[in-house]
């Protein structure tokens, strides 16, 4: 197994380096830590720099050596000083250096007698899934799925459990079943609260809708589910609005469409029904060892997707002082879109 973690591992940083090789870059300087992890199965706790090059280096902070020694397809050096590394840098006669967009400025202060340049080899390279990747996203959605149906959100709501007595516990029952963590912070909104897409559980007793936006890791990767609970026709109404743009959208996805293409599926049929100024986020995104991935299913993205991408479908509408409705599952695209999990949209 270590083998054939090494070869993907291989197998990507050769695709990486033929990216950069187009672009005339020398080599990569990378700090992300999921992104040292996707390329060497290291995952740090402090912080690490991975050169990407011919013969690719990580220098790793000495708390963390042992750590690296175990789990590190990339040969290693300790951490010394950004000095260092610069010096390491020059002897391979390194001039034109690629760094990540999300590089602190800080780092990139550091290392700006480099001719530096944003690269995206890596975020490209992490849009198409492996088996490997998309057997953990699906184990992390099992997880998920099976834990939201132990926790029976509607028995909650009739014992005046408060929101956030209902995400620690999801969090919990996600944990006892086999995830590592959550995959983000737990979302559980209830009554009016639930038009806020990104709301914070409250000390407050649930109240009707109850929105449940959660999700887990399995072995690093991320799972990311909605679940929005009914009580009132009203609800149901707009509920069945969502559901139909959340369906629709679905049948779009497949390898050879335009993420553009999938957003205005969702986003037509809702604005049909007069809602299209309360659908006020993008219709999904792709997702793996981090939650939000490239590419987003938004009117903006024009990246075609192709087979083995994994992507969220997750349209909603959100009524001020009344209520939101979302309801989200995550795709896997191929010559049509395969629904992950089995998870009912209607609890």
């Amino acid at each position: 197994m270590k083998d054939r973690e090494n070869d993907i591992h291989n197998f990507h940083i050769k695709n990486i380096l033929k990216k950069l090789e187009e672009k005339d870059q020398d080599a990569m300087l990378v700090a992300n830590f999921n992104n040292i992890h996707y390329l060497s199965g290291y995952l740090s706790t402090s912080f690490a720099f991975l050169i990407i090059k011919e013969n690719p280096i990580i220098f790793v902070s000495e708390m963390d050596l042992e750590n690296a020694r175990n789990t590190s397809s990339i040969d290693i050096l300790k951490y010394e000083s950004f000095d260092k590394i610069i010096e390491y840098l020059k002897e391979e006669e390194i001039r034109n250096l690629a760094i990540e967009s999300d590089l602190t400025a800080n780092v990139y202060q550091k290392f700006k007698e480099f001719n530096l340049t944003i690269s995206d080899a890596i975020s490209t390279e992490r849009m198409i899934k492996s088996d490997e990747e998309i057997n953990k996203i699906i184990k992390a959605t099992e997880i998920a799925h099976k834990s939201l149906i132990e926790l029976d959100v509607r028995s909650k709501q009739e014992e005046g459990k408060e929101e956030w007595e209902c995400a620690y516990e999801l969090g919990y029952l996600m944990r006892r079943n086999g995830a590592g963590v959550e995959s983000f912070d737990t979302i559980f909104a209830s009554g009016a609260i639930s038009s806020l897409p990104h709301s914070t559980p409250r000390q407050h007793a649930l109240e009707t809708p109850v929105l449940v936006d959660y999700g887990c890791k399995f072995e690093g990767y991320c799972s990311d589910t909605t679940r929005t609970f009914l009580y009132t026709e009203r609800q149901e109404e707009i509920s069945d609005i969502v559901l139909e743009a959340h369906d629709k959208a679905i049948d779009a996805v497949k390898a050879g469409v335009k993420a553009c293409e999938v957003d205005k599926v969702a986003r037509d049929i809702i604005a049909e029904y007069g809602y299209g100024d309360k659908f006020i986020h993008s219709t999904g995104h792709s997702l793996g060892l981090d939650i939000h991935e490239s590419p987003t299913l938004s009117f903006r993205d024009k990246t075609v997707l192709e087979n083995n991408m994994v992507v969220t479908i997750e349209p909603g509408i959100y009524l001020e002082g009344e209520f939101g409705i979302r309801i989200e599952d995550m795709v896997l695209v191929d010559k049509k879109g395969k629904l992950i999990g089995d998870l009912p949209q209607i609890l």
